[in-house]
């Protein structure tokens, strides 16, 4: 449940037009909501200004159902990372407005009022190494565009081709937040730091041959990064990126 949901609520009563009977029931799942297998917070978007999302890797897809179903239920709305194909389809029964984002593996019931970030908010402009980074660039662009935000796109700028970062030096200098996407060796997020002066969100990926590790290699180049102001999430976290994009922005 949002401010603005909560908030509606409370009018409500004050103005008589809905019973303190009524209004408990629809409260009577806050703040958390106990299923078999999980918790539902209702209470999240209250507390840090983003609902919860759901992970769905490791989870039945009638797990994943059940806990979405729980989500639209309170607010109208639910984001998912990491959904397969079986669980994309049995939400798809459930929920015929669903967005399915194959690329990013992100499941999204939008809200019947979009959210939307203030108009001085700015960009997240998320910027991908390469094309095999697109998966992962593209859930941290789903996940920031879901919570709100304006959202840009800069794909396969990679330090193999510096030139071509270079070129959209405009568009990097208007960002307010820059995430940066990057497997191989991570070097993508040092250069993007330091040419502008907002904060940079370092994603390593997975990409790479042998000796990176399985992004492991990325990891270390990012957070070795000689530029300031660099910070740096787990390999292939998306989501996490977007998260502490937002919080940024909110901050501010």
């Amino acid at each position: 449940m949002t401010r603005e949901q909560l908030a509606d609520l409370l009018a409500q009563v004050a103005a008589g037009r809905l019973s303190e009977a009524d209004a408990l029931e629809r409260l009577r799942h806050f703040p958390t909501e106990q299923l078999p297998f999980a918790q539902v917070d209702h209470h999240r978007a209250l507390r840090q200004g983003h609902p919860e999302v759901v992970f769905c890797a490791g989870k039945t897809a009638e797990q994943v159902v059940a806990i979405c179903e729980r989500l639209a239920a309170a607010s109208g709305t639910f984001l998912g990372t990491r959904a397969s194909a079986e669980q994309v389809a049995a939400l798809s029964r459930v929920f015929p407005a669903l967005q399915h984002n194959e690329l990013a593996r992100t499941v999204h019931l939008a809200p019947a009022t979009p959210v939307a970030a203030g108009p001085d908010s700015g960009v997240i402009l998320v910027v991908c190494a390469g094309t095999s980074d697109l998966p992962v660039a593209e859930e941290a662009a789903v996940v920031a565009a879901a919570f709100g935000h304006r959202v840009e796109r800069l794909t396969d700028v990679g330090v193999a081709g510096l030139h071509r970062l270079l070129s959209a030096g405009e568009q990097l200098a208007k960002a307010a937040v820059i995430i940066v996407v990057a497997g191989m060796e991570g070097a993508l997020p040092s250069v993007v730091g330091g040419l502008v002066r907002a904060p940079v969100i370092a994603v390593p990926t997975s990409v790479g041959y042998g000796a990176s590790f399985g992004g492991v290699a990325a990891l270390l180049g990012m957070l070795n990064s000689c530029a300031s102001g660099v910070t740096v999430v787990n390999i292939d976290n998306g989501f996490g990126a977007a998260a502490a994009a937002s919080r940024i922005l909110q901050g501010e």
